[in-house]
């Protein structure tokens, strides 16, 4: 599909800004509506045009969206240990986002939307590689607000999808690359630089995917992926003290000796909102022992999407190339 005029929600932030500067540097041209124009970085240098949208009224943006060939939705919530009070923000930004944003495309006519979801989706994989196929048992219950209203924004588009929409779905896995201020991001920068004092949770699993190598995926998905599809984004497969232990090499030293038990933090947990960390059960539920665990093959087959080794996005990471 010819794709040259697109919007992307979400260009402030991490993943949403990566394909917005990408589609950009590939001379298409963006629209990315944000809440806060202090929060947009370089896209403006970049020719992004910014416009101010908060995504809460569908019949506002699906003006934005009447005279483009497609849209990106990225925008959300990402976080994992929030206070109870914010369970709320975070259903509106995930779920409820997701919802108005799929209505003004249903409004504006849009003629390819593809939604940014996550291999989270597929809940624990237990040690499983599993595929686009894959359906959790809800039964089981959910590992976290994030994870369930996640699940939920992706029932929404799957539910468009049943109805008509030409909606794609692409599910990224672990994220990282330069810039990336996940809690992740935080961890692997400080094992590199010789800050991190210890390791917790380093039996957790994920597919880790270079926000670069995703931003490709995802515009392979808006040009050339199936209506009605979902494609694992998804990058090699290391648990998070392997991932550690690799970014500690690449600064030349050595991962830090001393692990916290997940029992110790889950006796923590019991007392977090008395030590300052109320959500720090549903972060353990989270990560010990918890596969994230998908395989990339329809997308690396039908988008030719190539994801680099852990080692080479590291490497990138926290050398990233001067342009």
């Amino acid at each position: 599909m010819d794709v040259q005029r697109v919007v992307v929600t979400g260009a402030s932030g991490f993943v949403g800004g990566a394909v917005a500067r990408l589609l950009r540097m590939r001379g298409r041209d963006v629209i990315a509506p944000v809440r806060d124009r202090r929060r947009t970085g370089d896209l403006a240098d970049y020719g992004v045009t910014v416009g101010d949208d908060d995504l809460s009224e569908p019949r506002v943006l699906a003006e934005l969206l009447r005279d483009v060939d497609g849209v990106v939705h990225a925008a959300g919530s990402y976080r994992v240990g929030i206070a109870r009070e914010d369970r709320g923000g975070m259903w509106d930004a995930n779920i409820g986002t997701t919802t108005r944003v799929l209505d003004a495309a249903e409004l504006a006519r849009t003629p390819r939307i593809v939604y940014v979801s996550t291999c989270g989706y597929f809940g624990n994989t237990r040690g499983r590689v599993v595929d686009e196929t894959h359906r959790r048992d809800v039964r089981e219950g959910f590992l976290s607000w994030y994870d369930e209203t996640k699940f939920g924004a992706h029932e929404v588009a799957r539910q468009r999808i049943a109805a008509g929409a030409p909606v794609v779905i692409v599910m990224p896995s672990q994220v990282y690359g330069p810039g990336d201020p996940s809690q992740v991001g935080a961890q692997l920068r400080a094992a590199h630089d010789g800050r991190l004092r210890y390791r917790v949770l380093d039996d957790v699993g994920f597919g880790w995917v270079h926000v670069d190598d995703l931003a490709t995926g995802i515009i392979a998905a808006l040009e050339r992926g199936t209506p009605g599809e979902s494609y694992v984004l998804s990058g090699p497969r290391h648990r998070l003290g392997e991932a550690l232990a690799t970014a500690a090499a690449l600064g030349g030293r050595r991962p830090p000796r001393v692990a916290i038990p997940t029992g110790l933090l889950s006796v923590a947990a019991a007392v977090g909102g008395r030590i300052g960390r109320p959500g720090l059960r549903e972060v353990i539920e989270s990560g010990a022992g918890v596969t994230y665990w998908a395989s990339a093959e329809k997308a690396e087959r039908e988008l030719e999407f190539n994801p680099r080794s852990l080692e080479d996005g590291l490497r990138d990471t926290f050398n990233p190339p001067v342009v």
